[in-house]
């Protein structure tokens, strides 16, 4: 993509990345009543349609001067893989440019959570991820964010209880339009998920960190930690030659103090490489330093990185350490094993097939 596609991808205006205010302040700009706004937000919303042409109760007139001046976010469905192990699904979605980004939709006893990308590609070349092994080719507007949900309810009619931004990107590098998303997905007039049910994971951008604190969100934040010292995290994630453990705890503690919302370290366990007793010493020091929960989650192998997975013993041995301390602890049940499982590996492989 050229850089004059890249700006105008992100100077477009995106009817399904505008809020209600907006919306009505255009329209009557452009002489249309306020009404209209509501009408045409619920279309966007509510009844998540495709096209202007299914939006039966707005006059033609309207809807001429929307096509005019607006674009309408979507993504069709490029390529789908359903688990025969546990029912997890991947979908691979083409933007509006041919751009592709990922997102799964999960199965739990408390109900059904979708993960989404928040960026085509990442920059941030985490060693045992494959999202980041094509680069980064541009941000996701927040429509586009939105569009990934409601295109899994269209070709599922699944309801959805939780959303977690952990997909392909770093959402704190889109940060203003993660922060639009966040509004737009628990706005009342819209899909109305409480903030509460939706996770948001950085690898740990300190600054944004605090940015996201004076926000006054109610998500739950997830910091991929997964390494205790600065030497073994440098190793694994690049992030970590920016942001020292320390500076990333004192964002932790910041964030903890100024919205009371516990964050949640994410650690992937590799198997010789961040899963020994002394990591799992270290992982409690700085657990109970910021009151956060720890989720383990062996890694899902790629065959790029050549990491390979703990055994499930080794597993329950590690979390059982941190326990005998006081942590909360959860393991990250493992879905879709059986299909392109692991963060970007779907997308990966069908860039390698073109």
């Amino acid at each position: 993509m050229t850089e004059t596609q890249k700006k105008e991808i992100d100077t477009v205006k995106d009817l399904r990345s505008m809020t209600i205010g907006e919306l009505k302040s255009e329209l009557k700009e452009a002489g249309f009543p306020a009404f209209r706004a509501d009408q045409l937000y619920r279309w966007l919303h509510v009844q998540i349609v495709r096209s202007y042409d299914e939006m039966t109760n707005l006059p033609r007139n309207l809807i001429q001067y929307l096509e005019e001046h607006y674009i309408l976010s979507g993504a069709r469905m490029a390529d789908r893989q359903i688990s025969a192990l546990d029912g997890t699904q991947k979908f691979l979605f083409a933007m509006r440019d041919n751009c592709l980004v990922e997102s799964v939709l999960m199965k739990y006893h408390y109900g059904n959570t979708i993960c989404i990308s928040s960026q085509v590609g990442c920059r941030m070349g985490c060693s045992f991820c494959a999202s980041t092994l094509d680069g980064l080719e541009r941000n996701l507007l927040p429509g586009e964010m939105l569009e990934q949900i409601y295109e899994i309810r269209r070709q599922t009619g699944e309801k959805i209880s939780h959303i977690v931004v952990m997909g392909t990107g770093e959402p704190l590098d889109n940060y203003d339009n993660l922060v639009r998303f966040l509004h737009l997905v628990s706005d009342e007039n819209g899909m109305n998920l409480s903030q509460r049910s939706i996770t948001v994971s950085t690898c740990g951008l300190a600054e944004r960190i605090m940015d996201l604190a004076g926000e006054q969100l109610s998500i739950t934040l997830a910091i991929s930690l997964h390494a205790v010292t600065d030497e073994k995290r440098r190793q694994i994630m690049p992030v970590a030659n920016r942001y020292s453990i320390e500076e990333l705890m004192r964002a932790c503690t910041g964030y903890f103090d100024k919205t009371g919302r516990r964050i949640t370290f994410e650690y992937s366990l590799i198997h010789g490489v961040n899963d020994l007793k002394e990591d799992a010493v270290g992982l409690t020091a700085l657990a109970k330093h910021v009151h956060a929960h720890v989720n383990l989650i062996p890694v899902n192998p790629v065959a790029e990185r050549g990491y390979e997975r703990p055994t499930d013993a080794h597993v329950q041995a590690f979390k059982m350490e941190l326990e005998k301390s006081g942590i909360n602890v959860s393991i990250r049940r493992a879905l879709g094993r059986d299909i392109d499982g692991a963060c970007g590996q779907l997308r990966h492989r069908q860039l390698s097939c073109c």
